[in-house]
């Protein structure tokens, strides 16, 4: 699986976390602090699984209920059209 971010979308860091861009629609959305570190792993080609795993080691959170959130925020940012994903 590969993630990119969809034409016209930046990412962006700041303080909380990371704001996302949708330059055609004029719309942003907020990642936390988790979801932000969780989306770059995905875009610089770590798996779902590597990411999980990580964000379980960092979070008081089990690895499936990490790998459950890392298929969510794929899932939801690729309903809202900000993330591609690939074969």
């Amino acid at each position: 699986m590969k993630l990119s971010l969809a034409r016209d979308v930046t990412l962006t860091a700041v303080d909380s976390g990371a704001v996302l861009l949708d330059g055609r629609r004029g719309r942003y959305w907020q990642l936390n602090e988790s979801g932000s570190t969780i989306l770059r792993k995905l875009l610089d080609g770590d798996t779902p699984d590597v990411a999980a795993a990580s964000l379980s080691a960092a979070a008081p959170v089990s690895d499936d209920q990490a790998r459950q959130d890392v298929m969510a925020l794929i899932d939801s940012l690729s309903a809202a059209k900000l993330l591609e994903v690939s074969s």
